[in-house]
């Protein structure tokens, strides 16, 4: 039996209605049809999955690459009385074994997977058991080789599909090309689902308009880069971000900002995850003003109020920069993506094509500078997790950093290793004895009583499995240091009361295959050379982005992304460029004076404002108007009326 749509989502989210698209997308999924859905970030995907995940019976089995996304997202259901649980790769065996028998044993509704743990035989073994109504997968650009971001891991999701025959599939990404698209339901085997009562389901694809008619997009090219931050944030008040390709450059305009009185901090994947925590809680309770940040943040951040979003370097793709600048403005207010350059910064794009795809011979060379960094003999076993502390890799081997990433990522990429900067792997606690001889501990060790009775007050089923905790909060519950609570916890692990992992948030490298001889490496050079030449052609679109001056920047976005009726915005630099062309000063002026002297004094309805505005053709007074709006001049709410700001 299928439950109400309608009543879920106002039961568990308070929306009294859906979002564009995404009806449409619940139901083609309660149908039975594999479905792939394009909606831009912030554009309400999660519930497309979450909400027939809880309308059918069973569980919906949810596929991402991102950890801390998933563990957002198992937080987000828990705190709403859905049953969720997370697998990925670090976790322990036991801690494996034990979250598969619950999941197979409750009523879980959500169970989030890495790609990495699809393929093992002990998901596989729980896999029937689970008794999945549903397979979402999240960013599924990765899927296909094509895309900006392929991870070979997520290749697996189709052999999964032997296994769930009759289960539908969901496809979910924010941006992908046609081709993309096509790729993606390729290699997901998108197909026809007979149902009992029907067989003329199929697959559908949905898209989201790539407009956003309320974001202004823009490009500077700029001698100094800081002067033109420091402009852009005078000039418009609110929340914002600054995209930089460097740590370095994030901590050094951050830097000069505050020396400017700007509430602003940085942010990057070097930092440990209690700072890039603090950081962005920080930000997002308005603590600070700018984040100044490279791409490690904003996935999964749902801050509707950011009014600006710089990008102090020029992307390497459209798809990112969409991703990127479409943090700014969610809450549908006008806001701002503003993208600064130089001729250097141009060249620099074109030249990055070779440093992306370094050589077999530089690809052998990074991968046994590896193994002798790790310590890792020619025949160990795949499977095996080692922190990697990149920097050090780089000093002590004395290697290129472009040529070690990349190495790493084509590594990656043919199957070889998995290299992931941004993990974080909480604490975890469970009680490996019985409480009679636990309350015996107690009385003889004083020192520890408040430890062990705060962690069975404050941790739900701490007895019956591995459950993650904090050691932060356990410390601000006994006013202690966090160290002094690490210490008391090794503690109980060293005498066999509990079972304790530390928290970790250090970068990981598993091999994915058994440790081979350099020179045995083999790629796939077909498909390393596709890669490479559709690099090279996303990259001219980004550089044809940045220097187109006539078209609007809104129908170049949407267009690359196959979205072609889209109109012109009407305020990005482009589009106003325009306007002012139409129109001599001395128009503009007259035209500009004229509003600002009638809504400065009282507030009124758009068409009232026209009314009022005699012997001025409509389309021109429409010009200014947009043109004072887009500068924050005057403000125009949803009913229409415009009020002088």
């Amino acid at each position: 039996m299928i439950k109400d749509i309608h009543k879920l989502v106002k039961e568990y989210w308070g929306f009294d209605n859906f979002r564009p698209l995404q009806q449409e997308i619940i139901q083609s999924i309660l149908d039975g049809n594999d479905t792939l859905a394009l909606m831009p970030t912030g554009g309400g995907k999660s519930l497309c999955y979450q909400v027939p995940g809880l309308a059918k019976e069973g569980m919906c089995l949810v596929i991402s690459p991102l950890i801390a996304l998933m563990k957002d997202q198992v937080e987000h259901l828990r705190k709403k009385n859905i049953t969720a649980y997370s697998i990925y790769s670090g976790m322990s065996y036991k801690e494996l074994v034990r979250t598969l028998k619950v999941v197979t044993e409750s009523n879980c509704k959500f169970l989030f997977v890495s790609p990495e743990r699809l393929e093992t035989n002990l998901f596989k073994e729980y896999l029937p058991g689970m008794g999945v109504n549903l397979i979402a997968v999240d960013e599924a650009h990765c899927i296909s080789q094509w895309g900006y971001d392929f991870r070979p891991a997520y290749l697996r999701i189709a052999a999964l599909r032997e296994e769930l025959p009759n289960v539908p599939v969901l496809a979910l990404t924010a941006s992908a090309t046609e081709e993309v698209q096509k790729d993606i339901c390729d290699k997901l085997r998108f197909q026809v689902i007979g149902h009992q009562s029907s067989n003329t389901t199929e697959w559908k694809v949905f898209r989201q308009s790539f407009e956003r008619p309320n974001l202004s997009y823009s490009a500077f090219k700029v001698e100094s880069r800081i002067n033109k931050i420091l402009e852009i944030i005078q000039k418009v008040p609110g929340s914002g971000i600054i995209y930089c390709k460097s740590r370095k450059r994030t901590r050094e305009i951050s830097d000069l900002l505050r020396l400017q009185g700007v509430q602003a901090d940085y942010y990057h994947a070097g930092l440990t995850n209690e700072e890039r925590n603090r950081k962005q809680e920080d930000w997002i309770r308005n603590r600070i003003r700018i984040i100044v940040c490279t791409n490690a943040f904003g996935m999964g951040i749902d801050k509707p109020d950011v009014r600006i979003v710089v990008h102090a370097d020029v992307p390497d793709c459209l798809e990112n920069y969409y991703q990127e600048a479409g943090r700014a403005g969610r809450d549908g207010k006008t806001s701002y993506a503003v993208l600064l350059y130089n001729n250097e910064d141009l060249d620099q794009l074109e030249e990055m094509l070779n440093q992306r795809f370094p050589t077999l011979e530089d690809i052998r060379m990074v991968y046994q500078a590896v193994a002798n960094y790790l310590q890792i003999p020619v025949g160990e076993g795949p499977g095996n997790y080692y922190d990697f502390d990149i920097s050090d890799f780089l000093k002590k081997f004395k290697l290129n950093s472009h040529t070690a990433l990349y190495s790493l990522k084509a590594l990656e990429q043919e199957g070889w290793l998995s290299f992931n900067e941004q993990v974080f792997l909480p604490a975890t606690v469970q009680f490996t004895t019985n409480k009679d001889y636990l309350y015996t501990y107690e009385k003889n060790h004083p020192s520890l009583e408040s430890v062990i009775k705060t962690l069975l007050r404050s941790y739900e089923g701490i007895f019956d499995h591995t459950i993650p905790v904090s050691e932060k909060v356990i410390a601000g519950i006994l006013r202690k240091e966090a160290d002094d609570i690490i210490s008391q916890l090794s503690e109980l692990h060293h005498a066999g009361i509990l079972e304790y992992t530390r928290q970790k948030d250090t970068p990981q490298l598993l091999f994915m295959r058994s440790r081979i001889k350099a020179e045995e490496i083999t790629i796939n050079q077909a498909g390393y050379n596709r890669r490479k030449d559709q690099l090279l052609r996303r990259i001219c679109d980004m550089i044809d982005y940045v220097n187109e001056n006539n078209l609007c920047r809104s129908s170049v976005i949407a267009g690359y992304f196959g979205d072609k009726d889209v109109k012109p915005c009407g305020i990005c630099d482009n589009c106003l460029r325009g306007k002012g062309i139409a129109m001599n000063k001395q128009e503009f002026e007259t035209i500009h004076h004229r509003i600002v002297n009638i809504v400065k004094y009282e507030s009124l309805h758009v068409r009232d404002l026209l009314l009022k505005m005699n012997g001025i053709k409509k389309e021109k007074a429409w010009k200014v108007l947009e043109f004072l709006q887009a500068e924050q001049m005057i403000e125009m709410d949803q009913n229409g009326r415009v009020h002088f700001k």
